[in-house]
């Protein structure tokens, strides 16, 4: 498109430019101009807002784990293999509230590391009526030149009402720790009935890991992934940005 000059300002004056805070643009042939804002509202479309929340919870989720001794080694760094399997979490919605945004949930599905191992199934149950955290390793897997890491999630409320889950890690011995029910392994306790927790048993090889995820029972962030939520924690942002209905194509 053929550029037009404007006399007023003695320049040529593309189909859209910003200058000194006013934004020039063209419209019929003539060169109109309207302040413009560098506080202008952000677009906050559904997706764009889910997503968000979504990285939200995975930042804080990051803050809790990052010093609990992880391994992620398929991406360039540990964040960013992190963060490419929280994606995959459910949204779960937060008011912009100050100390909210610090919250972070525990739910089934957590990454708690990621390598080229097999993954060990794990599934909460019970052995000879006590709780368990029931794995598909077999009793010969013993044998094998490998460790075994157990991470332990807990879900806490801090301040009266900031949800916050808080990760540790211990090694587990295959004799002495593990138990045979039914040709697996398993692991027995307590603790495993305990609501407000979750694991993931993590095996180790050198520098190789098993890629595993959190099984728990706690259901707290359920609460937080509904319509009401959302519309909650939207609200406190100033609201979604409407979506242009799009009609289709005939």
């Amino acid at each position: 498109m053929k550029k037009k000059d404007s006399t007023g300002l003695g320049m040529t004056i593309p189909k859209r430019m910003r200058f000194a805070g006013i934004t020039f643009y063209l419209r019929n042939g003539q060169v109109i101009g309207r302040e413009s804002s560098t506080h202008e509202k952000r677009s906050n479309t559904l997706p764009q807002f889910v997503q968000r929340q979504k990285m939200r919870h995975t930042t804080a989720l990051w803050k809790m784990l990052r010093d609990c001794d992880m391994m992620f080694t398929e991406r360039r760094t540990a964040f960013q293999n992190f963060a490419s399997l929280a994606n995959q979490l459910p949204a779960v919605f937060v008011p912009d509230d100050g100390m909210m945004n610090h919250a972070s949930f525990l739910m089934p599905g957590i990454p708690m590391s990621d390598g080229v191992l097999p993954t060990v199934k794990l599934e909460l149950g019970e052995v000879d009526g006590m709780p368990a955290l029931l794995t598909d390793l077999k009793e010969g897997d013993r044998m094998q030149h490998a460790k075994l890491r157990l991470y332990t999630a807990v879900q806490t409320i801090q301040n009266g009402d900031l949800p916050r889950v808080r990760f540790s890690m211990r090694e587990v011995s295959w004799w002495n720790d593990m138990i045979v029910e039914d040709g697996r392994l398993a692991l027995v306790g307590e603790e495993f009935a305990d609501e407000m927790k979750g694991w993931a048993l993590v095996k180790v090889m050198d520098n190789r890991c098993s890629p595993q995820t959190i099984v728990t029972r706690c259901t707290l962030y359920q609460q937080y992934t509904t319509q009401d939520a959302l519309e909650r924690a939207a609200d406190s942002y100033g609201g979604l940005t409407e979506t242009p209905f799009m009609s289709p194509r005939g």
